[in-house]
């Protein structure tokens, strides 16, 4: 159950994170989306590390940390489309 509650996590993450930072780039929602959730895995993967939030369960700094990773996905994506 714990890989599933991250998928949706990362979902909400990622759109999220379209919605905060749009990029410019000619890409339409679901692939910006899709760039979102892998930021999020990201992100998660790399604050459960540190003790930001786990892969396991839905918490704030699950969220916090998911979404800084899409953003940050995002912004090297928008970087490289240029």
């Amino acid at each position: 159950m714990g890989f599933l509650s991250w998928i949706l996590l990362s979902l909400i993450a990622g759109i999220l994170a379209k919605f905060i930072m749009p990029t410019n780039a000619n890409t339409g929602f679901i692939a910006t989306t899709l760039l979102g959730i892998a930021g999020a895995f990201i992100g998660g993967w790399l604050g459960s590390f540190v003790g930001l939030g786990t892969t396991g369960e839905f918490s704030l700094a699950g969220i916090v940390t998911a979404v800084i990773g899409a953003l940050v996905l995002l912004f090297a994506y928008g970087l490289v489309k240029k």
